[in-house]
């Protein structure tokens, strides 16, 4: 089965809560998105929220990945740039595939499709992103060639005396 990835798709109920469901069941496998498991639905949408308006406000663009059955089985955020030094690059946040599809390629899959959707987005040139150290991301995300640019020790607390490396990857997109 393969995924059909959307950019900027019109965000309604069944798509909020697509995307809510995915970041919170995400996040309680693990993953490395803003926050540490447990959480729920409620702890997670006050930060959907935030992303729904900065994508009202033409900050934020969504990239989504449906399965066959319309279910969001993959996200990623675009937040643009507005110094006007910066503005050749996008970071890409809140990158995700939901724990029941991982390991099929999906993720790369999403990677792929945001490069793609970021190589359409006038004057971008590349695209940074940001992940937790400790978990082995920052050598899938070299895997889908991302260079590891800079690392900062320890600026991630997950607990207390849990401190892991905010590792800044890029990805050349010309």
């Amino acid at each position: 089965m393969s995924l059909t990835f959307t950019l900027d798709p019109a965000v309604g109920p069944v798509l909020r809560d697509g995307i809510l469901d995915l970041w919170t069941d995400a996040s309680n496998a693990g993953g490395a998105i803003g926050f540490v498991a447990p959480v729920d639905r409620e702890t997670v949408r006050p930060e959907l929220v935030k992303h729904l308006a900065a994508m009202a406000e033409g900050r934020h663009r969504l990239l989504v990945g449906q399965d066959d059955a319309g279910e969001v089985v993959a996200a990623a955020f675009f937040s643009f740039n507005t110094h006007r030094l910066q503005r050749h690059w996008v970071w890409l946040y809140t990158v995700m595939v939901h724990p029941r599809h991982q390991g099929r390629g999906y993720g790369r899959d999403l990677l792929a499709a945001a490069a793609d959707a970021a190589r359409g987005f006038e004057g971008i040139d590349a695209i940074r992103l940001s992940c937790r150290g400790g978990l082995g991301l920052e050598r899938f995300y070299g895997s889908c060639g991302y260079k590891e640019v800079g690392r900062i020790p320890g600026a991630i607390r997950v607990a207390p005396g849990d401190d892991r490396d905010d590792v800044i990857m890029l990805l050349p997109l010309r």
